[in-house]
């Protein structure tokens, strides 16, 4: 901003059919009138232009004359234009809000509603925060398919001491419209993540290898029971990690590295970790499953570091133990900070997925924690919670929209 307020602010709207050189047109106007520009928006939607200047007009200045040029050249290019002079109070209260605090908020789903945007913008408005910028990431908001994704992202300003309860207001929104509704602070962090920490059972995977693995050995329901307890947090990872173990001893190597090819990926898990070695970000698996189907995703997906457990295997058969240490929720967040700290990569920059209870430490050091698909201690613990979209949905939470990435994607025939 000038020096102390502006001696007249004026504010311009242009508004019409979208076309090449209409900004530069303008603004050659305005740089023949010797004003100040103090704001700028522009926004096309539909090939429909909405373009708007907040100008400080310096004494000595002839606002008619800068007004009827506008106005003839708007004519000329087939735009309306409106011109309002801005009280001083209210430009003293605009240059206070350039000092208030960013978020943003993202909508996913496979489709994005009116009815869906209006209880979110309600919830904004009653915490008294301002709607500054909206834009729509995914190709579409109503998709033509039932795989493909919507997502709006909508930047607003306003009192940081509202977050916590805004955040309990869209945990509880999302869950009752079906989509996913992240929030958090804008920042220099946001678009410039450098590390993905993923879990793998469930999360870069659609099942548990060690449930899989107890099918095989006939104990298949007894490993269930145990692993349901330990996700939903009411058994501690190691002491239930041991005892499943146990319960597969005797399976043969054999069978063992059979399941390799059985367990699909999860939804958009190639797309998001082929994104993200395009866009330079280092990843990471940190697994309490097992290293052999976790190396067999590094190889497959390009993974950069990966640690598992080790399933002891002797004789060419399971022993039913594992090789120390223990990969649980604690020494996953030490090796995330190790991971971090080796790349020189502040923990700002990392972001942590996982679904269960032992990602809990790891989800709460990283920079953004993103719980993905879990379940509901581990959804009210994380920064973010994604359970409608595929991995690939990640994505715009880092801001990165879909044509940003259509050159490098594969042509469908």
């Amino acid at each position: 901003m000038p020096s102390e307020f502006p001696t007249k602010a004026v504010l311009i709207h242009f508004s019409g059919p979208d076309a090449p050189g209409l900004t530069a047109a303008l603004t050659g106007v305005l740089a023949q009138n010797n004003v100040n520009i103090l704001d700028i928006g522009q926004a096309v939607v539909h090939e429909h232009l909405a373009l708007g200047f907040l100008l400080d007009v310096p004494a000595g200045s002839s606002l008619t004359s800068l007004k009827s040029a506008l106005q003839d050249l708007a004519r000329k290019l087939g735009l309306q234009s409106h011109f309002r002079v801005i009280p001083k109070d209210a430009i003293k209260h605009w240059g206070f809000g350039l000092r208030a605090n960013h978020f943003i908020i993202t909508l996913l789903g496979r489709s994005i509603t009116a009815e869906q945007l209006a209880q979110v913008s309600a919830i904004i408005s009653a915490h008294q925060m301002n709607i500054d910028r909206i834009d729509r990431l995914s190709r579409q908001l109503t998709p033509d398919t039932d795989a493909a994704n919507a997502c709006v992202e909508l930047a607003v300003s306003g009192d940081p001491s509202r977050e916590v309860a805004m955040r309990a207001e869209f945990l509880a929104t999302a869950q009752r419209l079906s989509i996913d509704i992240a929030f958090q602070r804008e920042s220099i962090f946001r678009r410039n993540r450098r590390l993905f920490a993923f879990d793998m059972d469930s999360t870069l995977i659609q099942g548990e290898v060690i449930d899989e693995l107890a099918k095989l050995a006939g104990v298949g329901d007894q490993v269930v029971r145990i692993t349901e307890a330990a996700m939903r947090g009411e058994l501690g990872f190691d002491e239930s990690f041991t005892r499943r173990v146990a319960l597969l001893k005797g399976i043969s190597a054999e069978r063992v590295h059979g399941l390799i090819d059985t367990i699909p990926l999860a939804d958009g898990a190639e797309r998001l970790v082929q994104t993200l070695r395009l866009l330079g970000y280092k990843t990471a698996i940190l697994s309490g499953g097992f290293t052999f189907f976790a190396r067999s995703l590094q190889q497959r997906l390009g993974i950069d570091t990966v640690h598992a457990n080790e399933l002891e295997i002797v004789d060419g058969k399971v022993t039913g133990r594992v090789i120390p240490p223990v990969i649980n929720g604690p020494r996953k967040a030490l090796l995330l900070a190790e991971i971090a700290r080796s790349e020189g990569i502040s923990l700002e920059q990392v972001v942590a997925v996982g679904d269960g209870a032992n990602d809990i430490p790891m989800l709460s050091l990283a920079g953004m924690g993103i719980a993905y698909r879990a379940k509901p201690l581990v959804r009210q613990s994380a920064d973010q919670s994604i359970s409608n979209l595929g991995l690939d949905g990640l994505l715009y939470l880092l801001g990165v929209r879909d044509r940003d990435l259509q050159a490098h994607e594969p042509r469908m025939e």
